[in-house]
């Protein structure tokens, strides 16, 4: 049913309904954003009405313009027009719960038992992983970096990463992305003419207020961290600003906290893979890997405190962002310049996880002819039979614990 439809106004629902119906998608919304997209058309546009076509429409083309995850964007958006801030708040819990709870328990078997290198399972978990970028790679490069100058782009920016791999030079690259995007790209994607400016309850001066806020914790948190050497706001940071730079979807996220947990130190590159692996292999968001990170990290007695912190570090950016941008985004949406800043931005973080699915990925992944073997057959599932990604991930996974 593709048919437009009549939408309550928005605010009229209830902060338990949004709750309910976003917890059922938390349950069961496998196989990633573009997915998690059509499960959320089909929930709220055609069997609720929550919203019009239109409007689902051009909330979708918000969140794909904004650095972040895009589906649980939409899904703040979402529970904002139906039941304000609390609805919006509402549903992000109930996406992302599921998800974050299973991956901090995982985090705690990965303590409990060590993730030993030469674990079958784990092997197979490793190969999986690389399948599951490599798969990511192509088809972001499909549609982000299809053109010469935005392939240019994505390469020049694999090679500044390769060369100089840190977090700032992650950064760099897509900074540089979005500049020579907005002044050398000829082309940019075409804004929605159709879409109208989605009808939500948000005042300018509470949009303006959410993007001072969003820049002043971009700049002001490494240097409170450095300033304090506090534990908790140098995890803070890092989460953070993962979450306020990646552009193109939940597998980008992954060279930027592996720069930030695995290139400090603070966990070893086994524990890092076998945790993006389990996230394959569980409902909801990508981003609730830093669940699983942040359960890991020593920066509270309680694992789990660790695991609240970099939940909710990763994903503030988001929500600063959706409400800071949705009463501008009829403007920012026909900026052609914005838009090929942001095409560019993009073809960047192919080149980015480009570069991380050489190094840690593959290098960790592929350790023998067997784990090559994995990794193949792994990644054809993927791309030719079109198997969902968590069942790939636990097939390897068993199959590493029985023959590797």
């Amino acid at each position: 049913m593709s048919g437009r439809t009549t939408a309550p106004a928005p605010g009229r629902g209830t902060v338990g309904e949004v709750f309910g119906a976003f917890l059922l998608l938390g349950l069961t919304s496998f196989g990633g954003p573009v997915a998690h997209l059509g499960y959320f058309r089909e929930a709220f546009v055609v069997r609720r009405r929550w919203l019009t076509e239109t409007a689902y429409a051009d909330l979708v083309a918000l969140c794909q313009f904004l650095p972040g995850p895009a589906s649980s964007q939409v899904g703040m958006a979402i529970g904002l027009r139906r039941a304000g801030y609390a609805g919006m708040a509402a549903a992000w819990v109930a996406f992302t719960l599921p998800s974050a709870a299973l991956l901090a328990a995982f985090a705690l078997g990965v303590q409990a038992v060590g993730a030993q290198p030469g674990a079958g399972w784990l092997l197979g978990l490793k190969a999986a992983a690389v399948a599951v970028v490599a798969h990511a790679v192509v088809g972001m490069a499909t549609s982000l970096a299809s053109g010469r100058r935005q392939a240019t782009i994505a390469v020049a920016s694999l090679v500044l990463v390769l060369l100089l791999p840190s977090t700032l030079s992650q950064v760099a690259a897509i900074a540089l992305g979005a500049a020579l995007g907005a002044v050398w790209l000829t082309t940019a994607p075409p804004a929605d003419g159709d879409a109208a400016a989605p009808g939500v309850p948000v005042r300018r001066t509470t949009a303006l207020a959410c993007l001072a806020v969003f820049a002043a914790l971009l700049a002001g948190l490494p240097l409170l961290a450095a300033l304090t050497g506090n534990t908790a706001l140098a995890t803070a940071d890092g989460f953070y600003r993962a979450g306020s730079l990646v552009f193109g979807g939940g597998h980008v996220v992954l060279p930027l906290l592996e720069a930030e947990v695995v290139g400090t130190g603070a966990v070893d590159h086994e524990s890092f893979l076998a945790g993006y692996g389990a996230a394959q292999a569980v409902p909801g968001p990508l981003f609730t890997f830093a669940a699983y990170l942040g359960a890991l990290l020593p920066v509270a007695a309680n694992p789990l405190l660790g695991a609240a912190l970099a939940l909710a570090a990763i994903f503030l950016p988001s929500a600063l962002l959706v409400v800071g941008t949705l009463p501008f985004w009829e403007q920012l949406r026909t900026a052609a310049h914005a838009r090929r800043a942001v095409a560019g931005a993009g073809a960047a973080v192919v080149g980015i996880l480009a570069a991380a699915l050489y190094d840690p990925v593959f290098v960790q992944g592929v350790v023998s002819p067997a784990t090559m073997a994995v990794a193949a057959v792994a990644f054809v599932a993927l791309a030719v039979w079109r198997a969902p990604a968590w069942a790939v991930v636990l097939a390897a996974s068993a199959v590493g614990a029985l023959a590797l």
